[in-house]
């Protein structure tokens, strides 16, 4: 070690000091490095849970592996005891009540922290406002990290199918406050950007959602799920989701009680999907509807090749997944006029939207279109084609970017340099 004249065994007090680059040199470091990013993910749903959410953060996380982006994921456990193969970290959770796809971590903070001390993370992103949320909000904040939001779901409008309204007030206060400090809050569509503004919320970036055009294909139609489900009706409709009191279902089962038995006798509709309000559904539900449970994958997509109309009552999307999921399975689509369908449906082109929670225009709706098979099949057409637009690379490519430019942005905003010697 130099030390000073005359005495060798002092050392130089030389103080470290921060060298500042900017932001294209910093990547340059980082490229030589190897590395591109690191990013933190919080979640309080994921898989094997097959919700909107915890399938399209699997498909985030596979794009990022893809891109040889690093990332850890803390996400709780899981009712099921099936694993991902994702770089997964899994707390010990309980059910949320309003939505127990969603669980609540018992967070173990100390040992969260440990391993991001350890991960050295760039950029935290938290997925869902809850425990998990929580923990990556806090440690952002501490070490002064960038850090994003997304908002995935109108849990406001939950609480008013639960008969909770008087926490609806108190909800938005806590989102506010959640989402103070953010970088940005990402958004799947401009109807809850608006509502999100309307609540004070800003720094709001759209996130959309992509569809797999390939699984998800008219050319999968199959005559067997009529006879695996004994429907003889000519006219299949569908309807693909959570089976709760946030998806308007007794709207839909209304509007097939509303059908003139002309109508009925030629239509039947398969409910696709799990969920609390399913046994009351199922007891008092019309001749003409069965239910199918949770279906995945391949075995989902052929039911929606099958089908011949997507029906969806819902007024609480903020995206709609399962909307473009029958579009590119070439299905005319009628859904509320709410919310993220409201944005994906063209109205007279791909199929129809209707006013929520009124079952005779729902009714209308399945009775014009069940008498016009050249239209379903244009509008079949139009909404496959507007699906193939959609493509997963693309928007999470500039997810990535929108990562990039808020890292930078907070680099330029706190004047970080690297620390040398």
């Amino acid at each position: 070690m130099l030390g000073h004249a005359g005495n060798p065994e002092k050392s130089l007090n030389i103080p470290l000091t921060p060298i500042k680059y900017s932001p294209v040199m910093i990547r340059a470091i980082r490229a030589l490095e190897g590395i591109l990013m690191r990013l933190a993910l919080f979640t309080d749903t994921y898989l094997p849970q097959t919700n909107g959410v915890a399938r399209t953060l699997h498909r985030l996380t596979s794009h990022l592996h893809r891109r040889g982006i690093e990332h850890l994921l803390f996400t709780p456990t899981s009712a099921s005891e099936e694993e991902c193969d994702d770089p997964v970290r899994k707390i010990s959770s309980i059910p949320f009540f309003l939505y127990p796809e969603c669980r609540l971590a018992l967070t173990g903070i100390s040992s969260i922290q440990q391993e991001l001390r350890s991960f050295r993370p760039d950029l935290l992103h938290m997925a869902t406002p809850f425990n998990l949320g929580l923990c990556g909000l806090r440690y952002a904040q501490k070490h002064s990290l960038p850090h994003i939001a997304s908002y995935h779901t109108h849990f406001d409008r939950y609480l008013h199918y639960y008969r909770m309204r008087g926490l609806i007030p108190l909800y938005w206060k806590y989102m506010k406050w959640f989402h103070r400090t953010c970088d940005a809050v990402l958004v799947p569509s401009r109807e809850t950007a608006g509502v999100l503004r309307a609540h004070g919320l800003s720094g709001l970036r759209q996130w959309s959602r992509g569809v797999d055009c390939v699984l998800y294909d008219p050319a999968k139609r199959s005559a067997e799920v009529r006879e695996r489900y004994g429907i003889e009706a000519p006219l299949l409709l569908l309807y693909v989701g959570r089976v709760a009191p946030e998806k308007d279902l007794p709207t839909l089962m209304a509007a097939m009680r509303l059908l003139p038995e002309s109508v009925a006798a030629a239509v039947h509709l398969l409910v696709v999907g799990d969920g609390p309000l399913l046994p009351e559904l199922r007891a008092d539900a019309p001749r003409n509807v069965s239910f199918a449970g949770s279906r995945h994958g391949g075995e989902l997509a052929e039911l929606y090749a099958s089908g011949d109309l997507f029906v969806f009552p819902s007024s609480t999307e903020t995206f709609g997944n399962v909307v473009l999921e029958a579009m590119a399975s070439g299905l005319p689509v009628i859904a509320a006029d709410a919310g993220g369908p409201s944005e994906l449906v063209a109205p007279g082109r791909s199929g129809i939207l209707l006013s929520p929670q009124q079952p005779g225009a729902m009714a209308e709706a399945i009775c014009r279109l069940a008498g016009q098979p050249e239209l379903r099949l244009a509008m079949g057409r139009e909404g496959r084609r507007l699906a193939l637009s959609r493509s997963w690379d693309e928007i999470f490519d500039r997810l990535i970017r929108d990562y990039e430019e808020v890292i930078e942005a907070r680099r330029r905003k706190d004047g970080a340099g690297i620390y040398t010697a």
